[in-house]
């Protein structure tokens, strides 16, 4: 199992958590939001299970990971409890073992993908919660649908069995002022608002933004995120 050599260790977690919840606080409040709207998700990629325990012992709910075999490896052996999140590229060979471990998943980032999780859900009998991943800055090497692509494709996602869509995801680009951000996010608060009227009546429970991470996540919230994914700001530098 991989861990970050780098992190701030299980002392410091509780300290950094408490910062990140306040500046949560800050900017719902800024945006005349409530700040229990908003869910810290804890993403604890490539860090051990005395970290995840940790963060679970000051209060995490909810924890995220990029990668199915790694969260294979480290779910079985956390003792506490928590919601988990799929938050990186998710790869067709590994969709069943993601409905096994994963509570939502964030990426689904393509209508073959989408309908490969449906069905793989359905056939389990139990729906696959999911949010669609839309590429916010254009750039092509970048999971997710463009803009104008979800568009087309919504409907036709939106009556695939076995899927529950709960929203919209994106990753911004990485800039130095967060600031530089605020437009992707505008982006995505546009498109889903789009995608709300469009799922009327389709019995999808369509609510959810994630986006936001260490770097941006304030700005975020500001614009509507539901869901904001930090690591580093929480965990420390990963190695």
């Amino acid at each position: 199992m991989s861990t970050a050599i780098a992190g701030v260790g299980v002392e410091g977690i509780a300290v950094r958590l408490a910062a990140v919840r306040q500046m949560i606080g800050s900017a719902a409040e800024r945006a005349g939001r409530r700040p229990q709207d908003v869910t810290l998700i804890a993403v604890s990629k490539t860090f051990g299970v005395a970290d995840i325990e940790a963060a679970i012992a000051a209060g995490v709910t909810d924890l995220g990971e990029n990668r199915v075999q790694e969260a294979q490896d480290k779910l079985p052996m956390v003792s506490g409890t928590a919601r988990w999140h799929l938050i990186g590229h998710l790869q067709r060979n590994k969709i069943n073992k993601a409905l096994e471990l994963f509570d939502l998943i964030h990426g689904t980032d393509s209508l073959d993908l989408a309908t490969a999780i449906g069905h793989r859900a359905d056939r389990r009998g139990l729906p696959a919660r999911t949010l669609l991943q839309v590429s916010v800055d254009g750039n092509v090497s970048q999971f997710g649908f463009e803009p104008d692509a979800l568009r087309r494709s919504a409907k036709e996602i939106a009556v695939v069995p076995g899927l529950r869509l709960e929203g919209l995801m994106c990753i911004a680009p990485h800039v130095d002022d967060p600031e530089e951000a605020r437009p992707a996010f505008q982006l995505l608060a546009g498109l889903a608002r789009e995608m709300e009227e469009t799922m009327r009546g389709s019995g999808h429970p369509w609510s959810h933004l994630s986006m936001g991470m260490s770097n941006d996540y304030p700005v975020a919230i500001e614009e509507g995120a539901t869901l904001v994914r930090v690591g580093r700001a929480i965990f420390g530098e990963r190695g």
